[in-house]
């Protein structure tokens, strides 16, 4: 997103699993909030952590019911999916607007189709360090890549929540800390539409 201001947005997508807690924990203690686009299927299985979430004042977004890539699929299939996931997370007590993000960022024929039928906000991405095998493997490389890829506007990428990703919620505190010493201000993505040039 194209703005002068020192705004960012820190998202996690997965879950909520057993790490959401930890997660919870980081993001008050340096007094964040992020936006979270959460599965179905997990949610389902772990509704209170997705209540703690939304309790806790974070934001609430569709990663599809099963992240099964969104290609070559039925219009029924893509309805499902998202509308499914959308019902799970209104029972978490979520009322705002909910956006949406594509598993794997891929989204072709049906699914754009979708989207704008239904006048859905699709979020990307621009800094995901995860993206790189060496990186992902260190929490120290993982804040470094992203201290270095962030910009005015950025919408950074984690996956803390998935098994193996020990690394990724390390660098959390270091991300945040480090953003805020170069002036950085954190907001839900909600919230850094609102920084947009016009």
């Amino acid at each position: 997103m194209d703005t002068p201001k020192k705004v960012v947005a820190l998202t996690f997508d997965d879950g909520p699993t057993g790490k959401t807690d930890s997660i919870l924990a980081i993001l008050d203690r340096t007094n964040v909030k992020a936006t979270f686009f959460v599965t179905g299927k997990d949610l389902e299985k772990n509704r209170m952590q997705g209540q703690k979430i939304v309790s806790a004042g974070h934001q609430l977004g569709n990663h599809t019911y099963s992240h099964t890539r969104m290609v070559l699929k039925t219009m029924s299939y893509i309805k499902r999916e998202i509308e499914k996931t959308d019902s799970l997370i209104r029972l978490t007590g979520y009322r705002d607007e909910i956006l949406f993000r594509p598993p794997n960022g891929k989204k072709l024929f049906v699914l754009p189709y979708y989207l704008k039928q239904t006048n859905r906000k699709t979020i990307m991405w621009d800094v995901e360090p995860e993206s790189y095998t060496e990186i992902a493997s260190g929490s120290e490389a993982i804040m470094k890549q992203v201290l270095e890829k962030t910009r005015p506007g950025s919408i950074i990428l984690l996956h803390p929540m998935n098994d193996g990703r020990n690394e990724s919620v390390k660098a959390i505190t270091g991300i945040v800390n480090g953003l805020k010493q170069r002036g950085y201000t954190f907001k839900t993505v909600t919230e850094l539409f609102q920084y947009a040039e016009q």
